[in-house]
Order: structure tokens, then C-alpha cells, then sequence
């Protein structure tokens, strides 16, 4: 069995340092110049800066800029960051014990580092501002979606805590505002079959066998508009957003749904009215009953004057 290999890097800004393996054989004298072919996107001079700060390790420490190459070497590396936009929004802490933290995530803010999302993130900000640097996402949140999301603080709780979402053992419930439709009948369970291409920025409705299904319940409506709960039983990618959008009621502030827009990054105005409220689940580890409420609410409702002029939360 091979043995589980530890960064000799330790974590920079919260991350942990990319483990790179090197191939059985190829035609490169020095780790120099596999890397410099590996990683088109970085300049040379720039691996050649990393190598002689020391910051390229292998398993016994710092590589030499003119280390042989090693075949089936490992080497790790920390990956410059990317240009970010400050997310101008706080993470509300709901929960905290030995094992799990859940927090209130703001709209616009991803929940684990991707693309051009990494510090202004919710596990990099969580890791940095609480010093737990083994925590990790439990599940995810779009990055336009607002509420709550369950990390794990200590690493070998994880796979307990990720099995019941997959499991489907965690009772989710949402809040959307969207158009009324007096004609709609509600309450409906949706089902459909979505799939999202790798590469495509949105999912779509195919042909087949359902494999996504939501309740959607009308709560109340008032001056065109109405206030809905959405009680998914799987999690399908833009699964909520696509079955309202589908049923003619696309949630307020949707960009994808039904017609794609691009917006800005540092566009935090009328954010997509769609909320984490309730999670709810049987603690694999403790046994416990959990029932975890957000704290926030959403804005086209409570003034849809403040959402269309795109004030601040």
C-alpha cells in the first residue's frame, strides 16, 4: 500500500500547498524543466524565483534549481493567487463544537476556493480568522446563494459529515423570492433530469429518467410578488434555480436562469433572492439532533426598493 505522503510546505493564506506527482519518464534533465512544461501558465522566471526561495519542496525539503529529475517524485508548491475583488460581507458563526462549525454564508461569496474565488472565500476566511487549518466543507453553496453552510474542524470527522449529504440524510430547506403567478398550483413536487456539461457554466433539463426532485410551497405573496419554500430531495447542480425558472417563476435576481447574463464580479447589487434556511440531521458522531436556522432574510422582501437600488446587506 503506498504511504500517505505529508506536505513538507506548510499552508500559506489557509491553503494547503498543490502536490504535483512526476511522470514515470520524459525527456527533462532537472524538476526545473518538467515544471517550466508542466505549468504553461507560469512565467519560467518565475519557477526559477520559487525554486531559489526555496518554495518548491519534494519529500526531504526544498528542491535545488538544478535537482535531477526523479521519476514518480512528488513535489509541492504553493500557486500564485489570483487577483480577487473584496467581498464587502461577514460569515455569522450559528454553531460551534469539537467537530462542526456552521455558518451564515453572505450572498457572492463561494464556499471553497475555485477559479478566480480563493481568499475571499468561506473556508479560506473561516481557516484564517477562527486558526483551524484542517477545517473543510461538509457540502457547498453557490457562490450567489446566501445561508447556511456546515464545515468540519477536525480532518478525520470528514467523511462522517460528507456522507450524510451524499446519503441524502440532511433535511435542507430553502427561501426564494419570485414572481406570483395566481394561475400556479401550489403546493407541486418538481421532478426533471439535470445535467451540467464540464466546461458549461449552466446546467439544462434533458430527456430520461428524473433525477432531481423539489417541493415548492407558496408561503405568502403580496405587490407581485411571492415569498416560497423549497424542500429539495437531491442536490442537483442550479437545481432550484432551474425548476423555478422552469415552472415560469425564476427566482429574483437570477443571472443564469432563464437567460444567462455576465456580471461583474464586483457587481454586488440585487443579489439572487434564494437563502440556505434549515439544516437538520441526526449527528453521525455524537448522535445528537441538530436543527440549524439562519439569521438572515431576504431583501426583496423585506424592501424590494433596497434590492433594486442595490444596497448593501
Amino acid at each position: 500500500m503506498r504511504r500517505k505522503l505529508t506536505s513538507p510546505l506548510p499552508q500559506r493564506h489557509g491553503l494547503d500547498a498543490a502536490r504535483l506527482r512526476l511522470p514515470a519518464a520524459g525527456p527533462w534533465a532537472t524538476i526545473r524543466d518538467h515544471l517550466v512544461e508542466r505549468l504553461p501558465m507560469v512565467e519560467p522566471d518565475r519557477i526559477d524565483q520559487m525554486l531559489a526561495a526555496g518554495e518548491i519542496a519534494g519529500e526531504h525539503g526544498p528542491i535545488a534549481p538544478d535537482a535531477p529529475f526523479v521519476p514518480h517524485g512528488v513535489v509541492w508548491l504553493h500557486r500564485d493567487l489570483p487577483q480577487e475583488v473584496p467581498v464587502p460581507f461577514e460569515l455569522a458563526v450559528v454553531h460551534r463544537d469539537e467537530n462542526l462549525l456552521v455558518v451564515d454564508k453572505p450572498h457572492f461569496m463561494s464556499t471553497i476556493p475555485r477559479g478566480k474565488h480563493v481568499l475571499q472565500t468561506a473556508l479560506v476566511r473561516l481557516r484564517t480568522e477562527l486558526g483551524l487549518p484542517e477545517l473543510s466543507a461538509a457540502h457547498r453553496l453557490d457562490r450567489v446563494t446566501a445561508g447556511l453552510v456546515m464545515f468540519v474542524i477536525q480532518r478525520e470527522r470528514r467523511g462522517a459529515y460528507q456522507t450524510l449529504f451524499r446519503d441524502r440524510k440532511v433535511r435542507k430547506e430553502y427561501r426564494a423570492i419570485a414572481r406570483y403567478d395566481p394561475e400556479l398550483e401550489l403546493p407541486r413536487t418538481v421532478h426533471s433530469r439535470i445535467m451540467k456539461e464540464r466546461g458549461v457554466i449552466t446546467a439544462c433539463t434533458v430527456a430520461g429518467p428524473p433525477n432531481a426532485e423539489t417541493r415548492i410551497e407558496l408561503l405568502e405573496h403580496r405587490d407581485g410578488l411571492g415569498h416560497y419554500r423549497l424542500l429539495p430531495a437531491t442536490g442537483r447542480t442550479h437545481q432550484l434555480r432551474l425548476h423555478m425558472s422552469e415552472l415560469g417563476i425564476p427566482i429574483l435576481g437570477d443571472t443564469f436562469y432563464p437567460t444567462l447574463h455576465d456580471t461583474p464580479l464586483d457587481d454586488f447589487r440585487r443579489p439572487l433572492q434564494l437563502l440556505a434556511s434549515v439544516l437538520e440531521f441526526t449527528d453521525p458522531v455524537t448522535r445528537e439532533h441538530h436543527r440549524f436556522e439562519t439569521c438572515r432574510s431576504l431583501r426583496a422582501w423585506t424592501s424590494i426598493e433596497d434590492w433594486e437600488t442595490g444596497a448593501l446587506e
